[in-house]
């Protein structure tokens, strides 16, 4: 006879959660390291109590924005490699519908993050509750089914033996290097407080292989032969190379091959800045060297990459007419994109079976093209100093004088934390990436309010390395909240504010589409009504030291180099706060070295939207579908 454990369904899944591990290249670790959570009607009676039950098997961390939760776990995940994540459980309500936004991010950057967000009753012995969300052609619809499309795994749990099958799923779902994402199990709150006679197998440990699958032979001569015959071949690197841990095998085969290789913002730090076959950020945001060689490339390999437009530059940036794609890739949906031949293999694998095959052959690239792409990479190195450069340590910096002074002080161990604004376009192309896994850019959703809860998963998960979580204004306006919980728990976040009093990239691309900046300042009203009077007297530094942070104020260059300095060494979180030169400008970096498609008014009858169409015009007739 099966031996049973008389448990609630709460205790159930937190005990099924604390005997859950990966394994890759031999290395073991615990799938769901901590549990995020805020309690109300929907939880406390239920998976609150089960976690005071079982305190010593599942640790707990208390948040104060749902949506936040979700980002700590996610920089949790990222910075584990997706092998450990954390789960998040929120209340009914609007506890589980400010999941959204953390599980679209999740789910859209491939990183594992578990939600439980209460539900309401499964037996309606009330209906409707409190917080219910009546439909009136549908009942069994709640606000949870929200999370339906954001989650690449989900399951309501209505009666307790369903848990069985869901949370085996739901394990499965996160181990999976192509499928992981945000998963959902919705747990009614009658639901979590029943008990159940649960078989202790459930219980038992289990270890999920995460797997590393090598190219098809077939694909794999095919792909041999594309690189053979090119001659002017590009590596695109993108997040998919950090996932893997295929950094070394990369360097290896671009060492062997003499290939440039440009990356991606999830894929930046793939090779090290001063890797000689590496030509920094591709893209809108990417560097001039970069841009160049993609416009004439005749052959692009993607490794572990989507292709956003942001890498492609909206379809118009491979514009040489026999360009072709080679896309490297564990997922088959991204190996086809851009009519390419697929090589569908996890990227460690896949590169290092590339590598062997090309040195049977001897492949190596001209020297002539190194030539070009060594001496372009070494010119744009001279505009990165130009930027950095400062002539005035009295004055106020620029923002990417702020990042040259958080370069002098940074080394490998260092991470930067971004994720929107006029920042990740200056770290694109400025940042001298030392780490495989220093530059942490949340690129594929670009959410503000990433950066300080980020930051704390992954100091979780990196304790013994300064953590910097990069925030303009507007983004620290967004959600500040977590700074509360970093001050609890003594976690040593560093944050930078860079104040530039208002949404300064958006304000830029404004300007460019003719919209004027409107709306994009954070300033007074004039008499006209627009916001265009002197700006407001909002102190950030002071909010921030109103929420337990230690603040350092940097008026200059020099004061932020010392500043920065200090931050550095604390052990308790800190703040440094600064306020740019370019108020008015979105950074003073670079200007874009390629398009990016938002779309202009097709009629308008002030003069900067006409103008921006035609150019927008010009643009657009240079897109090409490449098939």
């Amino acid at each position: 006879m099966t031996s049973t454990t008389r448990l609630t369904v709460a205790q159930a899944l937190v005990r099924f959660l604390a005997a859950q591990y990966t394994e890759r290249d031999g290395v073991r670790q615990r799938l769901i390291g901590a549990t995020w959570g805020i309690f109300g009607h929907g939880n406390v009676a239920g998976i609150g109590q089960a976690l005071l039950e079982h305190a010593e098997e599942m640790p707990y961390h208390q948040g104060r924005n749902e949506q936040a939760m979700v980002h700590a776990a996610v920089g949790y995940a990222r910075q584990s490699g997706r092998l450990s994540t954390h789960a998040v459980t929120t209340s009914i309500g609007p506890g589980a519908t400010n999941l959204v936004t953390g599980a679209a991010l999740a789910t859209i950057n491939h990183l594992p993050v578990l939600l439980l967000p209460g539900d309401v009753f499964a037996t309606r012995p009330a209906d409707p509750v409190l917080q219910q969300l009546e439909v009136p052609y549908a009942g069994d619809v709640s606000v949870n089914d929200c999370l339906r499309p954001v989650s690449r795994y989900f399951d309501r749990i209505t009666r307790p033996e369903a848990l069985i099958p869901a949370a085996l799923n739901a394990m499965r779902v996160l181990t999976d290097p192509v499928e992981t994402g945000a998963v959902t199990l919705a747990l009614p709150q009658d639901v979590q407080a029943e008990a159940y006679d649960w078989p202790e197998e459930f219980f038992a440990e289990r270890v999920w292989a995460v797997r590393r699958p090598g190219a098809d032979p077939a694909e794999l001569a095919e792909a041999v032969r594309a690189i053979r015959a090119a001659k002017r071949p590009l590596v695109v690197a993108g997040g998919g190379v950090h996932h893997s841990r295929a950094e070394e095998a990369l360097a290896e085969f671009a060492g062997a091959t003499g290939i440039p290789v440009a990356s991606t913002q999830a894929g930046k730090g793939s090779l090290r800045h001063d890797h000689p076959q590496d030509v920094g950020g591709i893209g809108h945001t990417g560097t001039a060297t970069a841009d160049e060689l993609a416009r004439t490339a005749d052959l692009v390999i993607g490794v572990g990459t989507r292709y956003t437009d942001f890498t492609t530059a909206s379809g118009t940036l491979f514009s040489n007419p026999e360009v072709r794609f080679l896309n490297l890739n564990i997922a088959a949906f991204d190996g086809h994109k851009l009519a390419g031949r697929p090589l569908i293999a996890d990227a460690r694998s896949g590169l290092q079976e590339l590598t062997d095959a090309l040195r049977l052959h001897a492949y190596r690239v001209a020297g002539s093209y190194a030539t070009e792409y060594t001496e372009d990479k070494e010119r744009w190195e001279q505009r990165v100093d130009a930027c950095y450069e400062v002539d005035e340590p009295d004055t106020r910096p620029t923002q990417p004088q702020v990042l040259g002074a958080l370069d002098e002080i940074a080394d490998a161990s260092d991470i930067l934390i971004n994720a929107a604004g006029s920042l990740p376009g200056d770290l694109h192309k400025l940042w001298r990436t030392r780490s495989p896994d220093q530059y942490h850019l949340e690129y594929g959703y670009s959410c503000m309010g990433y950066e300080i809860p980020a930051a704390i998963g992954v100091k979780l998960a990196a304790p013994d390395r300064p953590v910097w979580a990069l925030v303009g204004d507007g983004t620290y306006l967004m959600m500040p909240t977590e700074l509360v919980t970093a001050v609890q728990e003594g976690i040593a976040i560093k944050v930078l504010i860079i104040q530039n009093h208002g949404y300064a990239s958006i304000g830029g691309l404004s300007e460019s589409v003719g919209g004027e900046r409107f709306g994009t300042a954070y300033r007074y009203r004039s008499e006209d009504g627009s916001y265009t009077g002197p700006p407001l007297p909002v102190d950030l530094a002071a909010n921030a030291a109103s929420l337990g942070m230690r603040v350092l104020r940097a008026k200059t260059v020099r004061d932020l180099r010392e500043a920065l300095a200090e931050a550095r060494a604390a052990d308790t979180p800190t703040c440094v706060y600064v306020e740019t030169q370019t108020a008015d400008t979105v950074s003073g970096a670079p200007p874009a070295q390629a398009w990016w498609d938002v779309p202009v008014a097709e009629t308008a009858t002030r003069p900067s939207a006409v103008k921006a169409r035609e150019l927008y015009e010009r643009h657009v007739s240079t897109r090409r579908r490449h098939l």
